[in-house]
């Protein structure tokens, strides 16, 4: 028998790195503001700790913000990022990833991952096992997770490219 409701309940799990952040960090505060000493120390560190949680957890939230239920699963293994779905799917690996776009005008949004020799990827924003990708892209050489987030969260109408490994743009233009 659950006392949550199960909108609540995957409310609170969605955010679990936040909540996880802030209970390390009450813990530190705890221990900061008991008695002086070594305990005093750690709890300086559970602090810090639990703050880069805190950070971490919400941005992890805001990737996951677009929910489940969309079409097709989403399999992240040893690098190799693998799509199933109803009428597409396919493989790359995410060493060889040569360029990463959102794409908001498909619907639900898609990511639309390029590897050269292979046909492009596309990933609804929310299909099954999705949130594994933003372990994926957080490797990926200067991408900038904050603005892949904004695009994520806003409604475009054009594809916008997050993050390319070789700029097919002239050097003076940013990009996204």
């Amino acid at each position: 028998m659950s006392f949550l409701r199960p909108e609540a309940k995957a409310a609170l799990w969605r955010g679990r790195e936040v909540l996880a952040g802030l209970a390390i960090g009450l813990v530190g505060l705890s221990w900061i503001s008991g008695p002086a000493g070594l305990l005093g120390w750690v709890g300086w560190a559970l602090v810090l700790g639990g703050l880069v949680l805190l950070v971490a957890g919400m941005q992890r939230m805001r990737f996951r913000g677009k929910g489940e239920g969309g079409p097709g699963v989403v399999s992240v293994d040893e690098g190799q990022i693998s799509y199933f779905g109803p009428l597409t799917g396919g493989a790359i690996a995410a060493q060889d990833l040569e360029r990463l776009t959102l794409d908001p005008s498909a619907k639900p949004a898609h990511w639309v991952l390029t590897q050269p020799g292979v046909p492009a990827l596309a990933i609804p924003v929310n299909a099954a096992g999705s949130e594994a990708l933003f372990d994926v892209f957080a490797t990926l050489p200067g991408i900038r997770t904050e603005r892949m987030l904004a695009n994520l969260e806003g409604s475009g109408e054009h594809p916008v490219v997050i993050w390319e490994r070789t700029p097919s743009r002239p050097p003076h233009l940013r990009l996204n």
